[in-house]
């Protein structure tokens, strides 16, 4: 089993209620970094944000009006990459994920994976990869002032399903160009909506209706175009001679059809949530197995990296009966933590779900829950830093784990 890194950047109250200084989340942030590049975490991914979570509670549409402090403070990938690589020498770096439709959109986001790269592999010997996680972005406030609203009254009575689409068409304009390709809008995919993009039939005639209100139709459409969201003509980005076999590809989508669409223009992996329930896990892998794109080799189920939160307790001066019920009493004060962020209540049951996706207690039972629960063949992305601020306790976990956890699990001795 492959083991990365999963560094949240999130300046929120602590289970104890502090709030840590940008400068030393950042310090925090980068002390951990050094410290996975020792320990031997495959990839340190990073997640990424963007505009204030805190200025955002008093918008007409608050996202997360109970979210205190601010979600993450990467809102620059590229020279955060910049930072860690500069500052490890085996571990490689992600995205965990970056929003196309935000920062100018998938145009501006392809240069600049572009000019990284042209910059990163300028050292012929240089081996290390750059993963792109790339997704619609999770929050909507964060890509509302680049223009991702609705048009016009269809658009809003659309907009949920369409958002999807937009970002379809964003991710094929974002891929041709990673790609070298000269493109114009007219070569992009066309959005044509129909009762197969709505949840329920009272949805698609609410929108229908108000297509025939808007252009005047005599009846209900059975499909419905929308224009496309980038209008230009023929582009192509620069630089263009730079090592494509440094990039690393992954969607941040459940959508089924868009993880095949996507692999038509490149090798195109996926990420999944710790919650995402085990069946669509397997179809997923069986999706990929299949369609994955020829160039990237054959699907592996390593290519699906898959977030655990990790809450384990290996300190010193207490017992493992002790420190595995240390380790429940982090966990629950934690996840209390964040649903009580996220939604301003706290629901006993979600908090109870949440910890049935974590990994609790001292090294014996993560390294056993760990095997009962997925496949040797995975891919973890281990998260340390949930709700914890106390960065050398993190990375004591971290080498816990990586120390203890890690070789129990790949069938070495603890």
């Amino acid at each position: 089993m492959k083991f990365d890194i999963f560094f949240s950047i999130s300046q929120t109250p602590d289970t104890s209620g502090h709030t840590p200084t940008e400068r030393e989340m950042f310090s925090n942030f980068l002390d951990q970094a050094e410290k996975a590049d020792d320990l031997g975490f495959g990839v340190g991914w990073v997640a990424q944000a963007h505009l204030s979570t805190e200025v955002q509670k008093s918008n007409s549409q608050p996202v997360v009006p109970h979210y205190p402090g601010e979600v993450g403070l990467c809102t620059d990938f590229f020279q955060v990459a910049t930072a860690m690589f500069a500052r490890t020498k085996r571990m490689e770096v992600g995205s965990a994920v970056m929003s196309i439709l935000a920062s100018g959109g998938p145009i501006p986001q392809a240069e600049r994976v572009g000019s990284f790269l042209a910059l990163h592999g300028m050292n012929p010997e240089e081996g290390r990869k750059l993963h792109i996680g790339f997704s619609a972005g999770r929050f909507e406030f964060m890509a509302r002032p680049y223009g991702i609203v609705p048009r016009d009254s269809l658009e809003e009575a659309a907009w949920p399903a369409l958002r999807g689409q937009i970002f379809a068409e964003a991710s094929e304009i974002f891929l041709r160009l990673l790609n070298g390709e000269v493109i114009s809008s007219k070569m992009i995919r066309k959005t044509i909506l129909t009762r197969g993009n709505f949840r329920s039939d009272e949805d698609w005639e609410g929108v229908q209706r108000a297509a025939v209100e808007l252009h005047g139709l005599g009846e209900l459409p059975e499909s419905i175009s929308i224009p496309p969201r980038y209008n230009f003509e023929e582009i192509k980005t620069i630089p263009q001679e730079w090592r494509r076999e440094l990039l690393n590809l992954v969607l941040g989508s459940h959508d089924a059809e868009l993880q095949v669409e996507v692999n038509r223009w490149a090798p195109v992996q996926v990420f999944n949530l710790s919650i995402t329930p085990p069946h669509i896990i397997e179809q997923t892998h069986g999706r990929m197995t299949e369609h994955y794109h020829p160039s990237g080799g054959k699907w592996t189920r390593g290519m699906m990296p898959r977030t655990i939160m990790v809450f384990v307790n290996d300190e010193p001066g207490l017992t493992d009966e002790e420190r595995s019920a240390a380790a429940s009493e982090e966990a629950r004060a934690a996840l209390t933590t964040y649903w009580h962020a996220l939604e301003g209540t706290i629901d006993p049951s979600k908090v109870e779900r949440a910890t049935d996706n974590a990994v609790i207690g001292n090294v014996s039972e993560v390294a056993m829950q760990i095997r009962e629960r997925f496949d040797l063949e995975d891919r973890l992305m281990c998260w340390f830093d949930f709700f914890n601020h106390d960065s050398e306790r993190v990375q004591r976990n971290m080498e816990a784990f990586m120390t203890k956890v890690a070789p129990a699990v790949n069938g070495g001795s603890e």
